[in-house]
């Protein structure tokens, strides 16, 4: 890895100007683009103590060999040309929101003399009117034939077209009525480009007026007794009247808007937009891409709008983008926007109340579904997890593939309350019946490398006390390794598998060199020689090994690494889960411990019927007291009591992550 310090460029040889930067690695190759309105105090920032940086940025910074930059007039110059250079030099730095399919669009030829309708798919074209995307080509074609019997323009292509010229006669479509069959001249091209028209104004969300329009014709046919005229506009109504009803109403305002909404983990970002015309849902689709730098929530926005708006013309932009927090170049996005709509405004908006607060967060939930989705599918990918639990063999030199991984973590409160994780992966699944928990009761104070190699020590002494139990020791009868073969390792009692009877693959501690060290250490002190361990850091996503100067670094789209970060999170996870439990339960003892008459019997009743802190101190008088043993007099104590501590804060500090957690 580079030193930053290498390649800083000489004080004051930064401009103050807008621009844009890009970082290049040893080779050359560009690793991380970025745009700035001050040069120089961006790029300044990149090159401070590195562990003040964010991971991720360490990673890039740590990964460049030099730095460069051009400087541009306006901050609008800085966002085209930022965009251009992504595409042109794909920087592995740089969140690209690679869609995993081609969706739909309903397109119109304008720039023919007949215009014709049709669906289409992949870029798109100047002269075309274009609606949607939508999620189904089905769904296009359904709500086509629905509009063509109202509207009946060209639908047929170029060679069916000049054929029905050739021979004079229509094609099918033409005889049912769902063309005009401008090919054989029954319309002229004016009257033609007017059918389309009203197609496309319809389409837009200009709906009431077309039935409105039909509804007056149909009663002044009926009026004028022409029934089959009648007939034909009641059946053309209820076509439009069901076309309309395949696309929700969820503005009311009939706004034209975009709507975005992202879902967020620590290694992914998933992205869903609805395309909202007239104030109906015309389309939907969504997106999943990695992490790979610092950005927050806007500047994920600024980046994906750049990649959704790229070579989008006319009337496919709206005048309003509802985005769930505002860039930090809003007025540069805003007016780049306006000038690809033809200088029409496009304004960038957060939703506050109302309706499209309301579809935003529909829109988040979509976005936080299809996240789920995703990984689900990552997971239960039998050869991503087989090509994961390879990638972690090679890199960590191991004998064989981890199939059964466990992964350790430290919690505490400011010290205190000190609670560790184990967490099962097996052939890369989670297996939460092996899961278990551990209150650290030989370390004093916030120590996790102590407490580590408490947990460890318990873990495998545990280990070795089954084998002993089950004779293995002594060479009686089946290994660790192959349980199928030692079957005193299955409890008698339960039929099921003793808690640590298996021995694990891999050992995963959360942490660096110190934690992987006392992890090490703690087999050692057991005897145990063939467990092999592993760190994984969260600073910068470094794999650490025992007795090793330099991690082991696992390329950013490795599966290896990802499975190991989800194993890491997991772990987190159901510590945390563990402390929140203990620490409300002793928030509530300790708040308790001054009430007069309350002993340790009473305090249990009441923890054992309001189950927390928060709803204890939400309970009534009368709630309390008619916990079995509490009276009148020590409720009325209990409640104030819990008065007097209201708004106070326990706070659980990860000393492995620095992560910090409030009740």
């Amino acid at each position: 890895m580079a030193d930053p310090s290498t390649y800083r460029p000489a004080p004051g040889s930064i401009p103050t100007s807008p621009g844009v930067y890009r970082f290049r690695d040893e080779n050359r190759r560009v690793v991380y683009v970025g745009k700035a309105k001050n040069l120089r105090s961006r790029l300044t920032s990149y090159f401070q103590d590195i562990v003040n940086l964010h991971p991720r940025t360490a990673t890039m910074v740590t990964s460049a060999a030099s730095v460069e930059w051009t400087v541009v007039n306006t901050e609008v110059e800085a966002l085209q040309l930022e965009y251009s250079w992504i595409k042109e030099y794909d920087p592995r730095f740089n969140v690209k929101y690679r869609d995993d399919k081609s969706y739909p669009w309903l397109a119109v030829t304008l720039n023919e003399e007949y215009p014709r309708v049709m669906v289409g798919r992949g870029a798109k074209k100047r002269g075309v009117r274009y609606f949607g995307p939508y999620s189904h080509a089905w769904a296009i074609r359904e709500t086509v034939d629905l509009l063509l019997r109202v509207f009946p323009m060209r639908s047929c292509s170029n060679g069916v077209f000049k054929r029905s010229e050739q021979i004079g006669r229509p094609c099918l479509l033409g005889y049912i009525g769902k063309c005009s069959a401008p090919c054989v001249g029954r319309v002229s091209p004016e009257e033609h480009r007017a059918i389309v028209d009203d197609f496309c104004d319809f389409m837009g969300g200009q709906t009431a007026g077309f039935v409105k329009r039909l509804e007056k014709e149909m009663y002044a046919a009926s009026t004028a007794q022409d029934y089959e005229k009648a007939a034909r506009l009641r059946d053309d109504i209820g076509a439009l009247n069901r076309a309309m009803e395949k696309q929700q109403v969820v503005l009311g305002d009939g706004t034209d808007a975009d709507v975005v909404a992202l879902a967020e983990d620590p290694l992914e970002v998933a992205v869903q937009i609805f395309y909202v015309r007239g104030g109906r849902i015309r389309g939907q689709r969504g997106w999943v891409a990695d992490k790979v730098d610092d950005a927050d929530t806007a500047g994920l926005v600024e980046r994906f709008l750049l990649q959704l708006y790229d070579g989008e013309l006319g009337d496919s932009i709206p005048r309003e983008v509802l985005v769930p927090a505002l860039p930090e170049d809003t007025p540069a996005l805003e007016d780049w926007l306006s000038d690809l709509r033809g200088g029409a405004r496009v304004s960038l908006k957060v939703p506050q109340r109302g309706d499209k607060k309301a579809l935003q967060e529909t829109v988040g939930r979509n976005a936080l579904q299809a996240l789920g989705l995703h990984k689900t599918k990552r997971a239960s990918d039998l050869t991503t997890r087989n090509r994961a639990l390879e990638e972690i063999q090679l890199a960590l030199d191991l004998p064989t593939a981890p199939l059964r991984v466990e992964c350790y973590d430290i919690s505490n409160l400011q010290g205190t309350e000190v609670v560790a994780s184990m967490v099962v992966f097996e052939d890369g699944l989670a297996r939460k019946s092996e899961y278990r928990r551990f209150v650290i009761k030989g370390v004093e104070g916030q120590n996790d490398v102590a407490s580590m190699h408490e947990v460890i020590t318990r873990r495998f002494r545990r280990l070795l006390d089954e084998r002993v139990e089950s004779g293995e020791l002594a060479g009686d009868q089946g290994t660790a390794d192959d349980p199928q073969d030692g079957p005193l390792l299955i409890d008698p009692d339960t039929g099921r598998p003793k808690k640590f009877a298996y021995v694990p693959g891999l050992v995963v501690v959360d942490g660096g060199p110190p934690q992987v060290a006392a992890a090490q250490r703690a087999l050692d002190e057991l005897g145990i020689d063939d467990v092999p361990v592993c760190g994984l850091a969260k600073r910068l996503e470094e794999v650490w090994l025992p007795s090793q100067e330099d991690p082991v670094i696992l390329p950013r789209t490795s599966e290896g690494l990802y499975l190991l970060q989800r194993i890491r999170d997991e772990a987190h996870r159901f510590a945390i889960t563990h402390h929140r439990s203990r620490r409300s339960k002793t928030m509530v003892e300790s708040v308790l411990d001054d009430v007069p008459g309350l002993g340790e019997v009473r305090r249990k009743s009441l923890l054992k019927r309001f189950g927390s802190l928060k709803k204890l101190r939400a309970a009534t008088v009368e709630e309390i007291a008619e916990v079995p043993g509490i009276g009148a007099r020590t409720a009325e104590a209990i409640a104030s009591a819990l008065a007097e501590t209201k708004g106070r804060a326990a706070v659980s500090v990860n000393t492995a992550t620095g992560e910090i957690e409030e009740s």
